[in-house]
């Protein structure tokens, strides 16, 4: 098995702690709210949200995807960092094990920057293209900036 490390950095005019806030710790409540066409409900499987707790986001009708599961292996709040594992989805991986996402926010200035690294852990014998990893994380990308644009409206929400 080969891993497939991919890292990306987010800009934004929201504060760190707001985002991270938003798309980690209060992320069952927000983005069903934020992006309802997208995301139908989060809810914990296991646990309260801390390490060792698996995460269930269940996709809206209209999605290629019903649902994915996700297992926080560190949380840290207080620096602002987030490491999970999908360990679970409807879809069907055919080149792919599992994904490992660390997410990290840090202050730049009066901007934040989200910094992302994902590891796919590539079956063996496959090949997984760039092409494949770009489509997700435009999603990705897409998510973060609908949470920004409704935090920078609604600047009491995750403060």
């Amino acid at each position: 098995m080969g891993v497939i490390t991919y890292s990306l950095e987010i800009t934004s005019s929201v504060a760190p702690s707001r985002i991270f806030k938003a798309l980690v710790l209060e992320s069952h409540n927000v983005l069903p709210k934020i992006v309802p066409e997208g995301i139908k409900s989060v809810e914990f499987i296991e646990g309260d949200g801390g390490v060792g707790s698996i995460k269930k986001t269940n996709f809206a009708e209209s999605s290629p995807i019903k649902y994915m599961k996700h297992k926080v292996e560190v949380l840290d709040a207080d620096s602002l960092y987030c490491k999970y594992t999908m360990i679970e989805s409807d879809i069907k991986f055919d080149k792919i094990d599992f994904v490992v996402e660390e997410v990290k926010f840090v202050a730049a200035g009066s901007r934040s920057v989200c910094k992302m690294t994902s590891e796919y852990h590539v079956r063996e014998g496959c090949e997984l293209k760039e092409e494949e990893i770009k489509k997700g994380k435009d999603k990705a990308m897409g998510l973060y900036k609908a949470v920004e644009e409704y935090l920078v409206a609604n600047p009491d929400d995750c403060a």
